[in-house]
């Protein structure tokens, strides 16, 4: 079976998006790149069922290479990143909070200074039909110089280096338009409007995070299982 550990990546992911409270149903998808195959999930299909085998691998031209089951509806869209972009995972969802969001405003403003992880203020994308080749660059205008984005009366989209870092900032970005839209509502309720952080601000938090974040030293990693007798 070809990409049998991204494969089963892509299945632990997807059977988090219902827990993780990112999809309802069988909506959202994600897929990650490898070299010249985009392994992604398929189509319609409940993810508690999902295994390694049913995930689907395409080429870049959506071709079905390996899988027995469609690719995700939302292929253009993976598609369109990959062939754009430097990024090596999509991940789509129908988070409630950003898809509520979706629908008031064209942007999420620098409402918190995690919109750096993003590169900035988030674009809300026109809407289009799901699936459609208009969907997929309608996304990627938006998506230009950032990390994600919301797409109109639908949903939201995060990219990354990784499938776990796309995957964590679908949930930054659920929390920072779950702030917004409670924002939004208090100060409403007193004639206020939620304060924005200046653009100079969010360059400043971006260069700080190009150095932040730690990993677990050599002599404190988990063993890999290998003995050397004895």
């Amino acid at each position: 079976m070809k990409l049998e550990r991204e494969r089963a990546e892509v299945v632990r992911y997807a059977q988090s998006l219902r827990p993780d409270g990112l999809v309802v149903g069988t909506s959202g998808n994600l897929s990650i790149r490898v070299g010249d195959l985009v392994v992604a999930t398929p189509s319609g299909l409940d993810y508690d069922a999902l295994t390694p085998e049913l995930v689907c691998v395409c080429d870049l031209e959506g071709r079905l290479v390996e899988g027995p089951l469609e690719p995700t509806s939302e292929m253009p869209l993976h598609l369109s990143v990959y062939t754009t972009t430097a990024h090596q995972s999509v991940v789509h969802t129908h988070a409630t909070a950003a898809a509520a969001v979706s629908l008031l405003v064209d942007e999420l403003p620098s409402i918190h200074y995690l919109v750096a992880l993003f590169g900035g203020a988030v674009r809300v994308a026109p809407y289009a039909t799901y699936g459609t080749p208009e969907l997929a660059s309608s996304v990627i205008e938006a998506l230009e110089g950032r990390t994600g984005a919301l797409m109109a009366n639908h949903g939201t989209v995060t990219v990354g280096a990784s499938l776990a870092q796309a995957y964590t900032l679908n949930h930054y970005l659920e929390w920072l338009c779950e702030v917004w839209l409670r924002a939004s509502t208090a100060g409403g309720a007193m004639g206020l409007r939620p304060r924005e952080l200046p653009p100079e601000e969010i360059e400043r938090v971006i260069a700080k995070f190009a150095t932040y974040g730690q990993a677990v030293p050599v002599d404190q990693a988990e063993p890999s299982g290998e003995t050397s007798g004895g």
